[in-house]
């Protein structure tokens, strides 16, 4: 497993140069490692380190940390549905940021992050709430947090309209978009993934024993008052911090952990880092795409990854149908 983790993030990395080749003016290879090397005061040399460069890592930032809290989410919840957009958490961050933007204009987007978190916890909670504690049961978690989704896209689609001609960015930020994210926007985003991060894996063991149920979780001295919401705290922070960046990137969170799964890791720990691996890689790839396809015109990333999850969400829905249909037999 280390050599499989350790191999996708190569590729990410690779990912992530090529990415620095592309974009209004393409950059061939050796132009592009000679700025890397040199911080000399060339275009091309201001252009890759002071755009390119913190753009493509924060493209890897934010999958990595849509896909783990995608994972602690589904752990969480026992739901291999549950996701940042299916717990309502994204779309809890999504719509106190653009009251913000709209009505607040003059609180500085460096509290966003805060307003995302509070917005996060908050729809998490509510959708709890709705599923009357049955965090076991997959259709009640879902039918709340479509609930409290929906509800939540009506406010922001009823401020868009109040907007005015602020619509065009928000609309390209609502779809998943980094363009022009430069290294302010990776600094503010990178301490609430690692946190997570360095949280989550901190605590792995408690994750797997999460995974069970509650009477075997108890068992085995557990208490899940105290750990469930650290868990969910956990999940909500990273998506805090990627959503003022980058928007709300579509199916990362729900896909990456499903593919670390199949992959059959051993345990919590490794499977976190393989799905926030993953998430990355996607990411990075699916930005890349979104300058590519359009060129030199940009298309949102959110596009992108839903394109991609899109088909790998139905595979998983109809190869977790065929599973159970074999074990019934």
């Amino acid at each position: 497993m280390p050599a499989l983790t350790g191999l996708l993030l190569t590729l990410a990395a690779l990912a992530i140069v090529a990415g620095l080749t592309v974009g209004d003016r393409t950059l061939p290879p050796g132009t592009v490692i000679d700025a890397l090397l040199s911080k000399a005061g060339r275009v091309d040399t201001i252009v890759i380190w002071t755009l390119r460069l913190p753009r493509s890592l924060a493209a890897f930032l934010a999958g990595a940390g849509l896909a783990l809290a995608g994972f602690l989410l589904q752990a969480l919840t026992r739901n291999p549905l549950a996701g940042p957009g299916l717990t309502g958490v994204t779309a809890g961050a999504v719509a106190p940021i653009v009251v913000a933007f709209v009505f607040v204009p003059s609180l500085s987007s460096v509290w966003y992050p805060l307003v995302g978190f509070v917005g996060g916890m908050a729809a998490a909670g509510t959708t709890f709430v709705i599923a009357s504690g049955r965090m076991a049961s997959p259709l009640h978690l879902a039918l709340g947090g479509i609930s409290v989704s929906l509800f939540l896209h009506a406010v922001t689609i009823y401020v868009l309209l109040l907007s005015g001609p602020q619509v065009p960015s928000l609309l390209f930020w609502l779809s998943g978009g980094l363009q022009g994210r430069s290294w302010p926007q990776l600094s503010s985003m990178a301490p609430f993934v690692l946190l997570a991060l360095a949280g989550a894996l901190a605590i792995h063991r408690v994750v797997d024993l999460l995974s069970l149920s509650d009477g075997a979780a108890m068992g085995m001295g557990l208490r899940l008052t105290a750990w469930r919401p650290l868990v969910l705290l956990l999940a909500v922070l990273p998506v805090a911090g990627i959503v003022p960046v980058a928007g709300p990137i579509a199916f990362v969170g729900l896909a990456a952990p499903h593919i670390a799964r199949l992959l059959r890791p051993p345990g919590s720990g490794w499977a976190m880092a393989l799905a926030a691996t993953i998430g990355g890689l996607t990411t990075v790839l699916a930005d890349l795409a979104a300058r590519s396809l359009a060129a030199p015109r940009e298309l949102p990333v959110g596009f992108v990854t839903a394109l991609i999850g899109g088909p790998v969400f139905l595979y998983l829905v109809q190869r977790s149908r065929t599973l159970t249909t074999e074990g019934e037999r």
